[in-house]
């Protein structure tokens, strides 16, 4: 079965490792960006199945930076933001196809909300 690609956006390198560690495991594909920008010119130049962005990056752009541009390229982009911080901002902004997961979390929480973005159970290509 196919490997979903997925963009995954995280400037804590332990917490990047997990992820990513936890997603191949799960069956996915996963690409990771340490920066906005470098993560705007992943989605530049490839296309995913979903984006998972922390929304505080230790650049002067955010996970909502990522998010918006994501969805100009791909309108319908499932996101996973992933944040310290409360719910309030992610409610505000009213992002559709897209769940919020507040840190700290267990990595299983990533694949599951990706399998109901994505309407593929919990561990695709597996």
């Amino acid at each position: 079965m196919e490997r979903i690609k997925l963009l995954v956006v995280e400037d804590e390198v332990l917490i990047q490792e997990l992820l990513l560690d936890h997603l191949e495991d799960g069956g996915f594909e996963p690409v990771s960006a340490s920066t906005a920008r470098d993560a705007m010119q992943l989605l530049d130049d490839d296309e995913y199945r979903a984006l998972v962005t922390d929304i505080n990056l230790l650049t002067d752009l955010s996970g909502w930076d990522i998010a918006r541009h994501a969805r100009r390229l791909y309108p319908e982009l499932p996101v996973i933001y992933m944040t310290g911080d409360s719910a309030a901002a992610w409610s505000a902004e009213g992002v559709p196809n897209s769940v919020l997961i507040t840190k700290p979390f267990a990595p299983v929480q990533i694949t599951t909300a990706l399998g109901q973005l994505l309407n593929v159970g919990n561990t695709p290509g597996v």
